[in-house]
């Protein structure tokens, strides 16, 4: 659990109001914004309707009241005596009929106000999502944050409703009630409807508090097992490769275990609730009935005056008895939106400067001077990298695993920030730049292309929104995976799978370069493309990727070095600083830190063809 929340005790601390009433605070736009009037005038006639219905309501008792005092020959008063007990009960039933149709036209009018105020900030948060550093998105776990989104939204429709429809309408109820009976009857009645209201509230909302801790610890353990079933599910291939299905299980079980518990507590936690708040109500409604009928025994009271007391007791009953449960939810919502409220309140890392322009390429022209870049201080991953990459022409790094060669092509693209140095695309510094357009010049194929669970179709269109079928197919032509789509059954239509499970690595990858070649930037980021492709598929791609890249600056990340040998400049790291740089001839003639790398590779790759050829 959170520090300086909810204690085990069920108390809210300082924090956790704040956190609340800020929660509050930000979904009062969504009720009452100031660019939509229409939404005003709904809240307007629906806080209309809801008035109405319960005037109605308070005034329904006392028709019934009239009705037994003609029925009981205790009537007085030419009216009802008039009227007649058979009119009486007809009104009655119109004032319930009456009362619930307000209740529903409320509702009708409101429907339209929750779910835009749902749209809206479920549209925002995921918006927000998008807008945060890959720092974070590598630091939470993908199950836990789609909950927290599913909770908070829901915890939005929630509040809205019944912060308007049910507290709002009990207060304003019990108010009419308090003062009836002061009015009617007297001081005494008033007192001890009073009593029992206040009673019955602040036992609630004690109870619901500890009740809420423990939902919060039970909606911990729910979050964790999602979790693990999500990246258990994910990581399907992993677990079947080490025999791992019982001990997922274990774990998963070991989750929901946690949950059980918590589970088994809230229903317990209920059980409390519900008998003290039947145990508060039933007190006080035998006191009022006691008194009224000793008001009827004395004469001071008619039959119908005890009948309306028992009626406004029960009336209160019901909208008391959901109070817990509305304060319950409220509480909740209010935990559950206050976790997605967080999440928006998380600063993005990487933002766009006031007034920043588009990037202009001209010729794309990249310049890294003296670039530095840390994700702890005391771990530095590049010291001061400098090397230029002409316009149009193709510059390889390499080097062994963890000399920041990927780190160069996310800090290209704007995933982190540059702590010293900079990064100039024809001489403009990136972060001068707006995102948009700097992600828009940049293509990037990865060592893994990660594919939407949908058709191949729309993976390539992905690539450039708005893209015709006919430009869909050409880039697939260009990619050299047109004739392998025609000769599936559903062509264009086949579904890949979650994550392209469904097709080879190198049918994935085709179909990364076809949307990326569809996308037709003017600088290309190849980031190991090929490194876990078999040779000959590695062979047949690097043919596309080197058609690709004809007219475009590419920078090609590279793990065989066999792939890079016809680049314009092979750039050497190791441990975050260029070591070597030059063609592929000069290097090997340098006989330096790139030439040993090429013989082991290539003792490496003849072992591996006798092996083969065996």
């Amino acid at each position: 659990m959170p520090p300086n929340t909810i204690t085990v005790s069920g108390k809210i601390d300082a924090s956790e109001r704040a956190r609340s009433l800020r929660t509050i605070r930000a979904v009062a736009p969504y009720l009452w914004p100031q660019d939509a009037p229409w939404v005003k005038k709904r809240v307007v006639l629906a806080l209309g309707a809801l008035v109405l219905a319960k005037v109605i309501s308070v005034m329904m008792p006392f028709l019934y009241k009239a009705a037994v005092d003609v029925l009981a020959g205790e009537a007085s008063g030419t009216m009802a005596l008039a009227v007649g007990a058979i009119a009486l009960t007809v009104a009655y039933g119109l004032a319930r009929i009456m009362t619930v149709g307000f209740g529903e036209l409320r509702d009708a009018i409101f429907v339209r106000v929750a779910q835009r105020a749902l749209r809206a900030l479920a549209l925002e948060t995921f918006t927000h999502i998008h807008r945060l550093s890959m720092r974070y998105h590598i630091t939470r776990k993908t199950g836990g944050l789609s909950r927290i989104i599913e909770r908070g939204v829901k915890g939005v429709e929630f509040l809205l409703r019944f912060m308007l429809f049910s507290v709002g309408p009990l207060i304003l109820e019990l108010t009419f009630v308090s003062i009836i009976f002061l009015i009617v009857f007297d001081w005494r009645y008033a007192l001890v409807v009073l009593v029992t209201i206040a009673a019955y509230v602040a036992f609630t909302f004690k109870v619901t508090e500890w009740r809420v801790s423990i939902r919060r610890q039970m909606n911990e353990a729910d979050t964790q097992a999602n979790q693990k079933a999500i990246d258990s599910l994910l990581n399907f291939e992993t677990v079947k490769y080490f025999n791992a299905a019982k001990r997922e299980a274990e774990r998963y079980d070991a989750s929901m275990e946690g949950y059980e518990a918590m589970a088994v507590k809230t229903g317990q936690s209920l059980a409390i609730l519900n008998f003290g708040q039947a145990l508060i109500i039933s007190t006080g409604l035998i006191g009022v009935m006691v008194m009224a009928a000793l008001g009827v025994q004395q004469g001071k009271l008619t039959v119908g005056d005890f009948v309306m007391v028992q009626t406004y007791m029960i009336q209160i009953t019901m909208p008391l008895g959901f109070l817990g449960t509305v304060y319950r939810e409220i509480r909740q919502a209010l935990v559950d939106m206050g976790e997605m409220f967080d999440l928006l309140h998380q600063p993005a890392e990487i933002e766009d400067k006031p007034g920043a322009n588009a990037l202009k390429v001209q010729g794309g022209a990249i310049s890294f001077d003296k670039v530095e870049f840390h994700y702890d201080p005391s771990r530095p991953i590049l010291k001061g990298v400098s090397l230029e990459v002409p316009a149009g022409q193709t510059v390889a790094l390499v080097g062994p695993s963890g000399s920041g060669k990927s780190t160069i092509g996310r800090l290209m693209f704007r995933f982190y920030e540059v702590t010293g140095g900079a990064i100039r695309i024809d001489g403009q510094d990136i972060r001068d730049v707006t995102q948009d357009s700097l992600q828009a010049a940049i293509g990037v194929v990865p060592q893994d292309t990660v594919l939407f669970n949908d058709t191949i179709r729309y993976n390539i269109a992905y690539g450039r929104d708005g893209a015709s079928e006919a430009e869909i197919i050409a880039a697939a032509k260009a990619a050299k995976i047109h004739d392998f789509v025609m000769s599936l059954p559903e062509g264009y239509n086949t579904a890949v799978g979650e994550r392209g499970l469904k097709l080879s690595g190198g049918e994935k990858q085709r179909v990364g370069i076809a949307r990326t070649i569809l996308k037709n930037p003017p600088i290309l980021l190849l980031d190991e493309a090929t490194s876990a492709l078999d040779t000959q598929t590695e062979r047949d791609i690097q043919t596309s990727l080197k058609a690709m890249g004809e007219g475009r600056t590419v920078i090609t990340i590279a793990h065989r070095l066999s792939t890079i040998v016809d680049a314009d400049c092979i750039v050497v790291l190791e441990k975050g600083e260029v070591v070597e740089r030059g063609r592929h001839e000069e290097l090997l003639a340098h006989k330096g830190r790139y030439a040993q790398m090429w013989a082991r590779q290539s003792a490496e790759e003849e072992e591996e063809a006798g092996e083969a050829a065996e």
